[in-house]
């Protein structure tokens, strides 16, 4: 048997084999559990409920924005007002509604599957923050959380990104050195306050990021607070510019 052959029946081989997973475990929507087509996805009526991010947004937050783009950075009101310490940054998805519901099963819910069409819905929003060299790192859990939680969704969402697209994650470069409380319902100087020197780089992976560019990955942006103190803890250890992408952007009527 030649090669092409042996590689014609291996492939016949695993369609089979494929088929019969599929007859068992046929693919099922992330959302509503409801049949789809292919694995990791989402149903029609799931995809349309699920309220992605499109057209003109913030440059250096990802917030939605109304009217067309002129070939101009554009940026909203709040970044305007108060400039972010990073460059640019994205988001995938509004958190309301379905998408909403997707994040909290994915960080409280023990659904850590979703990280990987999540990444890739990411990896589509932010594909103008990519360049080489780049490394990814995320928002970093503080240790008791993290033992609680058992995971940190957005490592998971980094790692699946860093395949995605190619580039090289390091999911410790920073660590959460004090716990704070709950941020929710904080006002973003309440949340600035509470992060102050929370966050700091890791002394054993300083080395990785110094003189290159780095993209932090979160689950979520609120007021920002938190990837803020995670670009003051990169640029302080000799990162060049940092970028941001996030799953999803908390808007203000949300």
């Amino acid at each position: 048997m030649d090669a092409g052959s042996f590689i014609a029946r291996k492939y016949r081989i695993w369609q089979r084999v494929q088929t019969a997973v599929e007859l068992i475990y046929p693919p099922r929507c992330l959302s509503c559990g409801e049949l789809t087509e292919s694995d990791f996805g989402l149903c029609a009526l799931c995809w349309r409920d699920t309220p992605f991010i499109g057209g003109t947004v913030c440059d250096r937050c990802g917030m939605p924005l109304p009217g067309g783009t002129d070939g101009h950075r554009i940026e909203c009101d709040d970044c305007l007002k108060a400039p972010r310490p990073w460059r640019d940054g994205r988001a995938a998805l509004l958190y309301q509604g379905r998408a909403r519901s997707l994040i909290l099963a994915l960080k409280h819910s023990d659904r850590p599957e979703l990280a990987r069409p999540a990444a890739q819905w990411m990896a589509q929003a932010g594909r103008g923050l990519f360049r080489p060299g780049m490394v990814i790192a995320p928002v970093p859990l503080h240790w008791s959380r993290l033992i609680k939680r058992r995971y940190n969704q957005s490592a998971l969402l980094a790692q699946h990104l860093g395949r995605e697209v190619g580039l090289e994650t390091c999911p410790d470069l920073l660590t959460r050195r004090a716990k704070t409380p709950v941020l929710d319902g904080k006002t973003a100087a309440e949340r600035a306050r509470l992060l102050k020197n929370a966050i700091s780089t890791h002394p054993k992976r300083r080395h990785r990021m110094h003189g290159r560019d780095v993209l932090l990955v979160d689950d979520v942006m609120t007021s920002g607070a938190t990837l803020a103190a995670c670009t003051q803890a990169c640029i302080s250890s000799g990162a060049n510019h940092i970028f941001v992408l996030v799953l999803a952007r908390v808007a203000k009527d949300a």
